[in-house]
């Protein structure tokens, strides 16, 4: 990875008053956190999805470098590469991020620390000593350009001259910039909508335009591939010598578009690298920054997230039966938009009315309802050998037509405690004919800063009351 670190300074607090000399907002801090941004991002990214990263930039002899320079070290990225330069400082974005009468943050204004002359010529050698050491050890090489400096033309020309005579890939995410001549020769670049038209004087607003930017850019820089990320309209992929294709992408509640074109570099070279074709790679380049647009600032979205989400958008999940893994995914997506995971287990073996109000009760308690259900020996062990009266693929099926239901997760075990630590639900109900104590859980669930709700039964509603019905006619 090559390009422009910068450590992304947040500022979290209350935004509910104006200064009494002048007309803004005051923010009162709350607490204070630090992020690695640009192409510390692109790497972290990387990492998550259970790639090898090495980084090749610059930092400034400060105390922001050498935090940068740490946190890029604790997540194991290589920084052999990583060259301190006294005469500049280390590029800080400094967010100040209020919650007055809105659900979620709002980023209120932002302060920039930085330097965006060129390198001067020994820290730049350096770095190219680093990247020749490290060259043949890659897969992909990536440039992650925010035109503050590091990525001149001469170092990307030489970056991109190098890697190519090496046979290896050259990803840009390039900069907001209008002249792209030092980007020649890489593999592929992926400027958005905004930043095609400022390279192109092209206007992207039809399908017939966004090709032909796409092919003048890959005309004019000698590239193999260009994609160009649309916004909710997805990306265009254009080719050497194929058709274009427009790959779609998810509608997204979207809460901040920082890192996605972060994402979508790291998306690429991971696919990339690992043998992808261009089309498959967007796609799951589409997939990671559409996951990263629900999270407020920059967090590298884990490969097990991104391959949920992939199959879900395939339709190769099967209707709302998952694993705990895919379950604790789709919950930590819920949490991090602001809702709450609600967990409820049983054997459910003749769904009856009170199984409904319950279910309907629980859902109310948060936004993602997750049911632990027995399997057929639990039930058996637990029930006796009579039952289940049906198995455990028709009781699920049932359950997902529930509309209530979010997710149904069956387990072996006699009682729901693995799911419970895999899952981590927000909400642990159980019906009204326990006691808090009595809950399988609760002491986990508890330690976390989680409730414990118990619903009460409708009277005379049971399968085993069902049962003994049916028996006596």
């Amino acid at each position: 990875m090559v390009g422009d670190l910068m450590l992304d300074e947040l500022l979290y607090g209350n935004a509910d008053r104006l200064s009494n000399d002048a007309p803004v907002p005051v923010l009162h801090v709350k607490r204070t956190e630090h992020r690695p941004g640009g192409a510390a991002n692109v790497c972290l990214n990387l990492i998550a999805m259970g790639g090898e990263v090495s980084v090749f930039g610059v930092t400034g002899d400060d105390d922001e470098g050498r935090r940068l320079r740490e946190s890029l070290e604790r997540e194991g990225v290589g920084c052999g590469g990583l060259v301190t330069d006294g005469t500049r400082p280390t590029t800080v974005k400094r967010s100040l991020i209020g919650l007055a009468q809105h659900r979620h943050p709002q980023k209120m204004f932002r302060v920039d620390y930085e330097s965006c002359g060129p390198l001067d010529e020994e820290p730049m050698a350096v770095l190219l000593a680093a990247f020749d050491a490290a060259l043949a050890d890659a897969d992909v090489v990536c440039i992650e350009d925010y035109n503050k400096g590091v990525c001149s033309e001469a170092l990307c020309q030489e970056v991109i001259s190098r890697a190519r005579a090496a046979g290896k890939a050259v990803l840009v995410d390039p900069a907001s910039i209008a002249d792209y001549t030092k980007y020649r020769g890489a593999t592929c670049i992926t400027p958005n909508r905004t930043e095609a038209e400022k390279a192109t004087g092209l206007k992207a607003d039809t399908p017939e335009a966004n090709i032909e930017i796409a092919r003048m850019l890959m005309s004019a820089l000698d590239l193999e591939s260009v994609v160009v990320t649309l916004d909710r309209h997805g990306a265009l992929l254009l080719e050497r010598g194929e058709e274009p294709v427009t790959v779609p992408t998810v509608a997204r509640q979207v809460y901040d578009v920082t890192g996605a074109g972060d994402m979508v570099l790291a998306g690429l070279a991971a696919s990339i690298g690992c043998g992808l074709d261009w089309l498959n790679a967007v796609g799951v380049a589409n997939v990671a920054a559409g996951l990263e647009v629900e999270i407020f600032g920059v967090e590298p979205i884990p490969l097990a997230r991104i391959r949920h989400e992939v199959l879900k958008q395939s339709g190769k999940l099967q209707g709302k039966l998952r694993s705990a893994e895919q379950a604790r995914l789709e919950a930590d997506v819920v949490r991090k938009t602001g809702g709450k995971a609600v967990f409820t287990n049983g054997c459910f073996d003749i769904i009856h009315a009170g199984h409904i109000a319950m279910l309907e009760k629980s859902a109310s308690h948060g936004a993602m309802l997750i049911v632990g259900l027995n399997d057929d020996a639990s039930v058996e062990r637990l029930k006796g050998p009579t039952r289940p009266v049906n198995t455990l693929e028709d009781r699920a099926r049932v359950l997902g037509a529930v509309g209530c239901v979010d997710a149904v997760v069956p387990f072996g075990e006699d009682t729901p405690i693995s799911l419970i630590e895999e899952i981590k639900p927000d909400v642990l109900i159980k019906g009204a004919d326990y006691t808090r104590e009595t809950v399988v859980g609760h002491e986990i669930v508890e330690s976390y800063g989680g409730s414990i709700v118990l619903i009460d039964l409708v009277e005379g509603k049971s399968t085993t009351g069902t049962i003994e019905r049916m028996k006596a006619k």
